[in-house]
């Protein structure tokens, strides 16, 4: 009879599964899914998920087409908005958001953030920084040639370009201004990635912050030993970019311990670099689908090897360790969330 037991137990546990599983499947099936991406077309939020979208779509249930959706506006917040109080729950709609938009609503105080950072579901990210950097670009014809003329008190100024309060673009710059006496002046309020480079090629702005990984893939002329424009610091790792042995790193300048702690959170969200995430409410089965498909996608050996000729990172992380990451912001020293705080969200008082 125990016997008996037992197997009945396996006979409904595995026909339980299956049947789950096929339910995600009918529902995918004939279906579109979006990849709604905070920023517009041709900057590297957008590139990634371009890539992901064509390849996702073969590991989901039912394989449905999946398309991106670009939704640019306030540094990727006004997409975080949409995807955690209006898009669809039913496993349809995911987000790309900009790496500081969960980091935000950790830290609260910004008006513009209507959603909770509990209330967010990871789907995962594709890079880690594993074999990336977030480094300030600066035109070669600038005033300030150097570190040396950036961090003179009397030297030049370098206009570097932004996108909104709280988006990376924008804190980054303040956040080197205070922590290494660089002389940078914030120039903000353009859409997306792809204006602020366009502008920057212009000579309306004399440097920018972008991955390595978004150069390579959108304007691999930078890259030349005599292309318009040279690293000067690179962010987001703990060891410098081997392909960037003489590019020093934030913290190697941080003026004092205060300034390194920040770097230290500061860098934290560059291991979650381009997190998607999930409406709040989905069904269990489809979100577990959906993350499934995330990792098998990511790992896949068509996307990585679509990857390797784009020359992008792939060092993906599942889910549930990216809210593991956007949670220990909460572990950070309190001076330094709270200077966080101010910095993500400055329209609080």
């Amino acid at each position: 009879m125990r016997l008996l037991a037992a197997l009945c137990v396996m006979f409904f546990g595995v026909f339980a599964g299956t049947a789950r599983a096929d339910d995600v499947a009918d529902f995918y099936r004939g279906k579109q899914v979006q990849i709604v991406v905070g920023y517009g077309a041709g900057g590297g939020y957008d590139l990634y998920a371009r890539l992901l979208a064509r390849h996702l779509g073969d590991f989901i249930p039912g394989h449905p087409t999946v398309v991106v959706q670009n939704m640019p506006g306030v540094g990727s917040l006004r997409a975080a908005q949409y995807i955690q109080s209006v898009a669809a729950r039913d496993g349809t709609i995911i987000g790309a958001l900009d790496r500081q938009a969960p980091v935000a609503a950790v830290l609260g105080g910004n008006p513009a953030i209507k959603y909770r950072a509990a209330d967010m579901v990871f789907l995962g990210t594709l890079s880690s920084y594993a074999d990336d950097a977030f480094v300030l670009w600066a035109r070669r014809d600038a005033a300030a040639k150097s570190l040396v003329d950036l961090m003179r008190p009397d030297g030049p100024e370098l206009k570097v370009g932004g996108s909104a309060s709280g988006s990376t673009d924008d804190a980054t710059v303040l956040f080197l201004r205070d922590v290494t006496g660089m002389r940078l002046k914030l120039i903000t309020g353009y859409p997306d990635g792809n204006s602020i480079a366009l502008a920057l090629e212009r000579g309306e702005l004399e440097a920018r912050t972008t991955g390595v990984s978004s150069v390579t893939a959108t304007h691999p002329d930078w890259l030349r030993p005599d292309g318009p424009v040279h690293p000067l610091v690179q962010i987001g790792r703990k060891t410098r970019l081997a392909s960037l042995p003489d590019v020093p790193m934030a913290r190697e300048l941080a003026r004092d311990d205060r300034g390194r702690a920040i770097v230290d959170a500061m860098e934290l969200p560059y291991q979650l670099a381009r997190p998607y995430v999930l409406p709040p409410g989905l069904p269990d089965d489809r979100r577990a689908a959906l993350r499934k498909a995330f990792m098998e996608a990511a790992n896949s050996k068509a996307l990585r090897e679509e990857a390797e000729k784009m020359s992008v990172d792939i060092s993906p992380l599942d889910g549930e360790t990216v809210g593991g990451l956007v949670a220990a912001m909460d572990k950070s020293p309190p001076e330094v969330l709270a200077y966080l705080r101010k910095l993500l969200a400055p329209e609080t008082p």
